[in-house]
């Protein structure tokens, strides 16, 4: 653990000529090992030692390495710290980054709602399950299993569970974990956006039909994804395909995954930062396709959409570990 004490200072007053628009920035010098994820946390009074917030996950590219804090107000002051966090369990870290979002107007069973592409920067890194939430995981935080498919084994995903029904899970999983300890105090879990989604599908790629390559006539799905020309029957159990650049499974088929946002028909197109979908609406997004879709509704740009009590057989979801609120 690593406390940096550091005030945040008002910018210059008399000193500063006003045309100049000088703006200072609280920033610290981080030294750890690099490619460690450390969660950067602060408070506002040393005294209240239950109080530390995290601010954002940083996966250290260099050491040292010089951090900003921009969202700092312009007086007062804060105390950080970093610390070295564990993997969650079945989770991997998702780098910040910038992709093209959506599918160019060439793309093989493209729809119109996946235009125009949309330069999107991910700006902070988050935690993203390996897998879609088990039947045993979610009897484990809600006690009951709403799945259709309940022969056999529990690995497989839950399904029957609307949007209402998957971010109640991520609220008593987040009270959960907090209760005991492993998660900070604003540290939450939740539903990725729809933009968190789809970046985390492509694996750090933009251009490609699928996470793995175009893959002209989908020769390679089977590997990666239980849909309608391998399964089209039930679901399977989680893990059992490969998984994408960035140890994901089933990203393609086997359930849809539902999404945080509202569902809004067509990108604005142009440039974003960490969008977080329309502000209101009738339906909300799920992304990936199930096992009975054809293999052009698995591609990493295409969207589905549903209304947020619906439930189906086809329909679970995946959680993402992030900050909260600072």
């Amino acid at each position: 653990m690593c406390l940096v004490i550091l005030s945040l200072v008002s910018p210059a007053t008399a000193q500063t000529p006003p045309n100049l628009g000088i703006q200072q920035y609280a920033g610290l010098s981080i030294t750890g090992a690099v490619g460690t994820v450390y969660s950067v946390e602060y408070v506002t009074d040393l005294t209240q030692t239950n109080s530390w917030r995290c601010l954002e996950f940083l996966q250290l590219p260099t050491s040292p390495c010089l951090w900003v804090d921009k969202s700092t107000p312009t007086t007062g002051r804060r105390f950080y710290r970093t610390g070295e966090i564990a993997a969650p369990t079945n989770m991997v870290f998702i780098p910040p980054g910038t992709f093209r979002m959506g599918s160019p107007t060439g793309e093989e069973d493209r729809a119109s709602s996946e235009g125009p592409q949309t330069a999107v920067t991910i700006s902070r890194g988050f935690w993203m399950a390996k897998y879609e939430v088990t039947q045993a995981e979610y009897q484990a935080v809600v006690g009951s299993n709403p799945s259709f498919f309940t022969d056999g084994s529990t690995s497989r995903p839950v399904e029957q569970v609307s949007w209402l029904d998957a971010t109640n899970y991520c609220a008593m999983l987040t009270q959960r974990e907090r209760e005991a300890g492993r998660i900070g105090t604003n540290i939450v879990y939740r539903l990725p956006t729809e933009a968190e989604w789809e970046y985390a599908c492509r694996g750090g790629t933009s251009d490609r039909r699928l996470s793995y390559g175009d893959d002209p006539g989908y020769t390679n799905l089977t590997n990666y994804a239980w849909y309608r020309d391998n399964d089209g029957t039930f679901t399977m159990p989680v893990g059992q395909k490969l998984p994408n650049a960035w140890g994901l499974y089933d990203m393609h088929g086997n359930v849809y995954e539902w999404c945080q946002d509202y569902w809004i028909g067509a990108y604005s197109g142009g440039i974003a930062v960490d969008p977080q979908g329309a502000s209101s609406g009738s339906q909300r997004v799920a992304r990936g396709g199930f096992f009975y879709s054809p293999a052009g509704i698995c591609r990493s740009a295409c969207r589905g959409f549903f209304y947020p009590d619906y439930v189906s057989l086809g329909v679970g979801f995946r959680v993402v570990m992030a900050p909260g609120q600072p």
